[in-house]
């Protein structure tokens, strides 16, 4: 049995106790507060279909295999992200004293559950100009990083669009957060198998729900959904992954 299963059953007596608001949890406080009360923000949510992708990851991993690298869905979701920023610069983008700087630079941050201790946000730098294993393996060299406390303040600064998943806590959707100064953010749900109708007929596919968070002084709902869209249509068909390079 599970210690995780093993307390639910048995309970656990709450004690009542206080902490100072100190470190880290004291510099997410601030820095999500800042954000939250500062930006005007708006969250859409669109339901994709990942049945191709499931299939493309599984095939790429089998032909990977030898290589040692594994392919996540995140890894994906990121390329998918890189990509659909250069037909949408306005996400890409930034805020600063009345004046919106469009970024040349591709830079996806996705955030890391540090096992309760907090939540830190490494940035995989020129993501759009990495193909598929190189990108997985920058970002599980940085996940192993700062998962054994190693991490440095490069591996967080920079960033131009940040990815959250909280797939694999069981979350179907959510509202992130801007990771500020950027201006969207990406929340990423559980895949499900679920019945929809395809053409008329009820078939098993596997779902998952993207949430955009974006600041709506720099784009209004259509160019948001557009931009959703397209990080779906992508997702939803995986064959253009297979170029050597993901930039144009």
């Amino acid at each position: 049995m599970s210690e995780e299963k093993k307390l639910f059953q048995e309970g656990k007596p709450l004690k009542a106790s206080s902490r100072p608001l100190t470190g880290m949890r004291k510099a997410i406080s601030q820095k999500m507060c800042e954000s939250y009360f500062q930006n005007p923000v708006v969250t859409l949510t669109t339901e994709i279909d990942m049945t191709e992708a499931a299939g493309f990851r599984k095939k790429w991993n089998g032909e990977q295999e030898e290589e040692g690298c594994k392919l996540s869905f995140l890894d994906m979701i990121i390329a998918a992200v890189a990509h659909a920023l250069h037909n949408h610069p306005s996400f890409n983008a930034r805020l600063e004293e009345q004046k919106i700087y469009f970024l040349d630079e591709v830079h996806v941050g996705f955030a890391v559950d540090l096992n309760g201790r907090g939540l830190v946000v490494p940035v995989i730098r020129d993501a759009d100009g990495r193909n598929l294993a190189e990108l997985a393996e920058e970002r599980a060299r940085l996940v192993e990083k700062v998962l054994s406390g190693r991490g440095e303040p490069g591996d967080f600064s920079g960033g131009t669009f940040t990815v959250t998943n909280l797939g694999s806590y069981g979350i179907d959707a959510f509202t992130p957060i801007i990771n500020a100064p950027e201006c969207g953010i990406l929340g990423v749900g559980r895949i499900v198998k679920k019945p929809v109708a395809v053409e008329d007929e009820v078939v098993i596919r596997s779902r998952m729900v993207l949430s955009l968070t974006h600041d709506h002084r720099l784009n209004d709902g259509g160019p948001a959904a557009k931009f959703l869209r397209e990080i779906g249509d992508r997702l939803e068909h995986p064959e253009w992954m297979k170029k050597d390079c993901i930039k144009i």
